[in-house]
């Protein structure tokens, strides 16, 4: 990375003569950050990986010129292993399964070797996973998806999920966190939009958000939202609800205050609220600093304050469930707090769940369980409970 500081900066492939000491930047022509580094057996390629348009391919690149030629097309690959005739076994997940193994010949045609999940995917409803792109903020061209129970007739309840990061992507992949199957299986249409500061669209993309929060992602959303309602008759437009953790979180108290009339219910889990007090609370301050210009709170007040959720308090009314969690230093709880406190003050229907054993992430089954069926009954709630 050229920028210190910043941890979404673009990865380029740096190449090392180790007799020599000399380096040079193999992909410094390419505008995608590389992830996952192989040696091709023959020395004379790589094997890496990189984000691109909601996908997480395979390419190769080759040593000598650092020419770039992508092999897969759509899943997201990782733990790439060269075999000697060219090929590689990696494994790869989508939004439609976790990770199975795959051969793949030199060309990048892959062939499934693994199965392991087989007999529990059958036990889910069949989904429809389709992607969109329209004109976001700054006429730029913004993407995302949507994903439909295959076999649903009526109108669809919409969860237009947000993700975090800020540079981050919901692309076509497995989690076990924000799963988008998990969430279409009670039947909700599922939209996502990767707004400016997502990465896999170039580092420019990305860039643009920072000291920008608030701003084209926003306009991104709304957007993004108003155009596959236009385009899928299916979604109901009328009977929304908007989730997002981290910076997905903050975004639904950006939302509270600057897009009130729009959704029926929120789901902030882990967002920030306050952003003079998160200034000074989280242990991530060099992240902080940096996505406001690169000084301090006390230096620059102005700059945290242009996206601060907590200045439009008074505008606030829209329901929502608050998630936070004792263990996040990142995002510290109080700022849950503080936005329940907030929403409760203003009575605005709202309920709070704390993870006294959790950290950013919810990451114990149970606790994971307990965290779908909250923000399910949140959803069916104010929304109603989608037609089966």
């Amino acid at each position: 990375m050229a920028r210190a500081g910043y941890e979404a900066d673009r990865q380029v492939l740096q190449l090392r003569d180790l007799a020599t000491g000399q380096t040079r930047a193999l992909t410094q022509g390419w505008d995608r950050s590389v992830g996952s580094i192989e040696w091709a057996r023959d020395g004379k390629s790589l094997l890496v990986t990189a984000e691109d348009t909601l996908e997480q391919p395979v390419f190769r690149v080759d040593a000598k010129s650092g020419k770039v030629t992508r092999l897969t097309r759509d899943g997201h690959f990782g733990n790439v292993r060269a075999l000697p005739n060219g090929g590689a076994v990696a494994t790869m997940n989508s939004i439609m399964a976790p990770d199975e193994i795959y051969r793949l010949d030199r060309s990048g045609k892959a062939v499934k070797m693994t199965n392991a999940n087989g007999a529990l995917l059958a036990e889910l409803d069949p989904v429809t996973f389709k992607k969109f792109s329209f004109a976001g903020a700054n006429n730029d061209t913004v993407w995302g998806w949507t994903l439909k129970p295959a076999d649903a007739t009526g109108k669809l309840p919409i969860a237009l999920l947000v993700h975090g990061g800020p540079q981050g992507t919901f692309s076509n992949s497995w989690s076990y966190r924000w799963n988008p199957r998990v969430f279409s299986g009670p039947g909700y249409g599922v939209v996502t939009v990767d707004f400016h500061g997502s990465t896999g669209y170039g580092q420019a993309f990305t860039d643009s958000i920072n000291k920008n929060w608030g701003g084209w992602p926003l306009e991104d959303l709304q957007k993004g939202l108003a155009y596959v309602t236009g385009h899928e008759p299916q979604l109901d437009a009328g009977n929304a609800c908007a989730l997002g953790g981290s910076y997905g979180g903050y975004m639904m108290n950006w939302i509270e205050g600057r897009w009130p009339d729009r959704f029926k219910c929120l789901v902030q889990h882990d967002g920030i609220f306050d952003a003079r007090a998160m200034a000074y609370e989280t242990e991530e301050l060099w992240f902080d600093e940096w996505e406001h210009g690169g000084k301090p709170y006390y230096e620059d007040p102005a700059a945290f304050e242009q996206w601060n959720p907590v200045n439009y308090v008074s505008a606030w009314k829209t329901p929502q469930l608050v998630i936070t969690s004792e263990n996040d230093f990142r995002v510290p709880y109080t700022q849950g707090i503080a936005a329940f406190t907030a929403l409760q003050r203003r009575n605005i229907p709202s309920r709070l769940l704390i993870y006294p054993d959790e950290n950013h992430w919810v990451l114990k089954p149970k606790n994971s369980i307990q965290w779908y069926d909250e923000v399910f009954g949140w959803m069916n709630r104010w929304m109603g409970k989608p037609a089966q």
